[in-house]
């Protein structure tokens, strides 16, 4: 499993918490998800943060 993979399931686990909430739920669990993608992107080197923040 690499760094994304991994950080997708994190933010997903952090949001499978919020599960029984109904439809709030499932956006917290998407959104928890793609933050949890986006730190494992960066992390592996996939995603440059630092040449976004320079714009």
């Amino acid at each position: 499993m690499n760094a994304a993979t991994t950080g997708l399931v994190a933010g997903i686990a952090l949001g499978f918490a919020g599960f029984f909430g109904g439809f709030w739920a499932f956006l917290l669990v998407l959104v928890l998800g793609a933050v949890g993608l986006v730190i494992g992107l960066a992390v592996q080197g996939d995603l440059d943060l630092r040449s976004r923040r320079q714009r």
